[in-house]
């Protein structure tokens, strides 16, 4: 699992990065222009934010995110204690807010949950009688376990992920290639194709004119 840090706080900052660490792989800036940066080249799993950096602030950098429909769970972490910094941080599209000082075993149950609320554990419960091992690419039913070929893990990882809205061909391919590397949508119509044989075609449904949305 990848997170992107964004905190200014040094003695902070290196505390979190070496306790994520342990477990996560973490990228670390000390900038918001920087994490936007950040957030276009590599694809993170879970953002967390300061609110106050120096040269801005965690809610705008998320609305900014969440504008271009990058809807990577992201936890707040603030020295703020009011209601109308919680608000904004909701406002803008956050997940979860963590005030400080804070417990490093509160920050652990806090990620976990969106782990659990996002599918971002190793083994995901997709469907009742499904199980997606996102970790070795393997499909896994009472009866039977199917191998998932990298970019169909990818693809279907990502569908279920982003399950509560609908993702465009655009958006599938601009999160699985690398642009120099980006084919045409029939990639994508193939990888679906595949992936109902798997699943059945009642999980991921075309939505027309728009794209996919996972059931």
């Amino acid at each position: 699992m990848k997170i992107l840090l964004l905190e200014d706080d040094t003695v902070l900052a290196d505390i979190l990065v070496d306790f994520l660490q342990e477990e996560y792989t973490v990228t670390h800036t000390y900038s918001m222009k920087k994490a936007l940066v950040l957030s276009e080249e590599i694809n993170y799993d879970l953002y967390i934010f300061d609110i106050n950096v120096p040269d801005g602030d965690g809610i705008s950098l998320l609305k900014e995110l969440r504008s271009f429909n990058d809807e990577t769970p992201t936890i707040f972490i603030t020295a703020f204690h009011d209601t109308q910094h919680l608000k904004k941080a909701f406002e803008s599209g956050a997940n979860d807010f963590i005030k400080k000082p804070f417990d490093l075993e509160e920050l652990t149950q806090r990620i976990e949950n969106i782990k659990r609320h996002f599918g971002l554990s190793f083994l995901v419960q997709i469907a009742k009688d499904l199980e997606f091992d996102t970790q070795n690419h393997i499909l896994k039913s009472e009866n039977s376990s199917q191998h998932l070929s990298n970019k169909e893990s990818m693809c279907l990882h990502y569908l279920y992920k982003n399950r509560h809205r609908v993702v465009s061909v655009d958006e599938l391919l601009q999160n699985l290639w690398e642009y120099d590397e980006m084919p045409s949508g029939d990639a994508v119509r193939t990888l679906i194709k595949e992936l109902r044989k798997h699943l059945g075609k009642e999980h991921i449904l075309n939505i027309r004119g728009e794209g996919y949305r996972f059931e």
